[in-house]
């Protein structure tokens, strides 16, 4: 059986490994095609860490992390993060950002993935925040690594109140499973206003 429990700032530290680890497999598959490490991890992950109104949910088999779902208010996240958001006058101390969902994928299909948005929208209200928010990585239909049973969670968010934002993209570089080097790649917006 799956529990879930929420850390919140300096709390995520101890988990930091097991969510670096966990996101390098699961963004390994398609669509991101992430070839990560470890060390990489660490720092990108430092940030949860060192913001007091951040909170990760960790979805825990026995001692095992097996999922995760991050968020944090926007004033805090990265200028890549914010750009689209301050162009269409929004104002950021009021958007919760929705870092990633994540789940080894013999744990799917049970409700966490449900969880892991109500748990971070709930962090959101208490925030006072007003929009949730979370990007997606854009890839052709055509693409040569896309699995013939891929299938795409963009009616999972909209069943959750996501609306996509064509307009709202940023660029991030990562190198894919199968580059030399890493490229860059445009993600698009997702957004929710809170009631």
């Amino acid at each position: 059986m799956l529990r879930l429990q929420n850390f919140q700032g300096q709390e995520i530290e101890p988990y930091l490994d097991a969510l670096g680890a966990l996101r390098i497999t699961v963004f390994r598959d398609f669509p991101y095609l992430y070839d990560g490490n470890l060390d990489y991890e660490r720092d990108y992950l430092k940030v949860y860490m060192e913001c007091p109104r951040s909170m990760a949910v960790l979805a825990f088999h026995g001692d095992a992390v097996v999922g995760a779902s991050t968020c944090m208010p926007m004033e805090d996240e990265g200028p890549e993060f914010q750009e689209p958001f301050r162009r269409n006058d929004h104002d950021l101390s009021k958007i919760c950002y929705l870092g990633e969902s994540i789940l080894l994928s013999q744990y799917r299909g049970r409700g966490v993935g449900k969880k892991f948005f109500i748990e971070r929208e709930k962090h959101a209200q208490s925030l006072g925040m007003r929009m949730t928010t979370f990007c997606a990585v854009n890839r052709p239909l055509d693409h040569s690594l896309r699995p013939a049973n891929y299938q795409s969670l963009d009616s999972f968010w909209q069943s959750r109140g996501y609306v996509k934002q064509p307009d709202m993209q940023a660029t991030f570089h990562w190198k894919d499973v199968n580059e030399e080097h890493e490229s860059a790649k445009t993600l698009t917006f997702w957004t929710k206003t809170l009631a």
